[in-house]
């Protein structure tokens, strides 16, 4: 009897709460969707959709539903859309820029950081940060990418001897790691020698410990993270405090040295210092914060730290990605391989001693195509999440114009709109020469760093690190075909289920310049 009465309640509770929703689901009744049962919603679709069968799942909703919908999940709206007109409105918003709460797994890490805060505060740290990657910047930046891109070359040799398949990945992630780590903090972590750092390891462990809780709807709260996980929060909070610890001490290190040099004399503080190996130091991320203010005060370490350690997290694992998938692509197209060298050759020239400049980078056009198309079949941020916080009115030119009721989650598909056959033309094939002429970069269309006020800060920090190690790579290595193809997983950050597997022998060129 107590169990008929429990089950009574909990329906009859259900069904009320369904009703107080009445005027949101009257606010959506214009878009199309998946079937919704009375206070589950359409839970029968979204128990399909796990991070490995995204895309397949996603893509024939979209084929029998449409490329903008919604989705009722118990009490939860949500709005799925890979359709341009939708998203450019919502991405150009000044007003609707709270990301959506999944990236909140981040917190403990992250803090109130540029990726994850909002409101006056993100945007005074945008304005804080925005200076670090002028021009005169960049150019210095482009010295730590052009000596950490030659370790790596050094360490892939080891796999080139023409028929051994490997995943390029984790080559690539610590490259990118020791690059983010001296030009974000002005330190080098060494995490692609055998002496690299207790922080270099607790990035990588505690990045993939991210991303497999991404993968799991439950283990995004933290509260079941660390109920049903109690050993992995441990060491979660293990390698956050280890990652915390080193940050703020450089954070300590860099303010000293920089307070020591405002006390010298006038003509002095013109003079850059030289570092261990006689280069003048360089600017880095750190610098700008450590000299900037709010409200009249300077940043605290607290606030500082948030900021590397965002840079830290976004800067290594995103490119990484998309210089993997990248690579990938060139291995598996000889003629876009053959004439990337011929590009690379004529600019860069075989002696590969001589430094790289920003100037060269930029002569690169072809290699840049390159990077586009690989950038818009495996975007390394494939999915962007929204929370609304107010009524979103927009205007479509199919379902007519609309609201979207506050508290939705928007869930834009870059990765789907940026691999429609409405939007290109046949989408799956790798074909550089569509970015020759320059349109589709400022279409909406086309968007692997976001769009509007919240796109990505260091997208031409990416593109120049991108440029110099697959320069680097192609010019000493000719990429073969091997091992098998990838598998995309969606989380925050693009991944393969199967690695980035390809085979690699080096070039007589190279041989020849050695």
């Amino acid at each position: 009897m107590l169990l008929i009465a429990i089950v009574v309640f909990l329906l009859t509770a259900g069904f009320l709460f369904h009703w107080t929703q009445r005027e949101r689901r009257a606010a959506v009744a214009n878009l199309p969707g998946p079937f919704s049962w009375p206070v589950f919603g359409a839970l029968q679709l979204m128990l399909k959709l796990n991070p490995k069968s995204f895309i397949e799942v996603s893509a024939k909703q979209v084929d029998k539903v449409g490329e903008l919908q919604r989705v009722w999940v118990f009490n939860r709206l949500l709005i799925l859309t890979c359709d341009v007109e939708f998203n450019e409105q919502l991405l150009s918003s000044q007003e609707h820029l709270v990301k959506h709460p999944v990236y909140k797994v981040l917190g403990q890490w992250l803090g109130n950081g540029l990726l994850l805060s909002d409101g006056k505060l993100w945007h005074q740290r945008r304005k804080i940060i925005t200076p670090t990657f002028h021009f005169s910047i960049l150019e210095q930046f482009v010295e730590v990418f052009d000596q950490q891109s030659n370790i790596c070359i050094q360490r892939l040799e080891q796999m080139a001897d023409g028929k051994t398949t490997f995943d390029v990945y984790p080559f690539i992630c610590l490259a990118a790691l020791d690059i983010i780590a001296e030009t974000a903090m002005g330190t080098k972590v060494n995490a692609q020698m055998a002496e690299s750092t207790p922080y270099a390891n607790a990035v990588n462990e505690c990045t993939a410990l991210f991303a497999w809780r991404f993968m799991s709807v439950y283990l995004q709260s933290e509260f079941l993270f660390t109920l049903t996980r109690p050993h992995l929060k441990w060491r979660q909070t293990k390698l956050i405090r280890t990652m915390h610890e080193f940050t703020i001490k450089v954070i300590e290190q860099r303010r000293k040295t920089l307070e020591e040099e405002q006390l010298k004399k006038a003509e002095q503080l013109n003079k850059k210092t030289e570092d261990d190996v006689g280069r003048k130091r360089r600017m880095a991320l750190l610098d700008v914060l450590l000299q900037a203010s709010v409200d009249g005060r300077p940043l605290r370490n607290e606030e500082i730290r948030e900021e590397v350690d965002t840079f830290m997290f976004e800067g290594h694992d995103t490119t990484a990605s998309a210089i993997s998938f990248c690579l990938w692509e060139i291995s598996r197209h000889a003629k876009v391989q053959e004439k990337m060298l011929e590009e690379i050759l004529q600019v860069l020239g075989t002696d590969h001693s001589r430094p790289i400049t920003i100037r060269d980078l930029a002569e690169l056009k072809y290699v840049e195509c390159v990077i586009k198309e690989s950038l818009r079949m495996h975007p390394p941020v494939p999915l962007v999440g929204r929370k609304l916080q107010t009524d979103f009115k927009y205007t479509h030119s199919k379902v007519g114009n609309g609201v979207i009721p506050a508290g939705t989650e928007i869930l834009m598909a870059i990765i789907g709109q940026q691999n429609w056959k409405a939007n290109f033309e046949d989408p799956w094939s790798f074909k550089p020469e569509r970015h020759e002429s320059g349109e589709r970069s400022t279409n909406f269309a086309y968007v692997p760093f976001s769009a509007g006020p919240r796109n990505c800060i260091g997208q031409k920090f990416a593109l120049l690190e991108m440029k110099m190690m697959l320069a680097k790579i192609v010019r000493a290595y000719e990429l073969l075909p091997l091992g098998e193809k990838f598998y995309h997983v969606i989380n925050i950050v693009l991944r393969s289920d199967t690695g980035i597997q390809l085979g690699m022998r080096k070039r007589m060129s190279s041989i020849a310049a050695t």
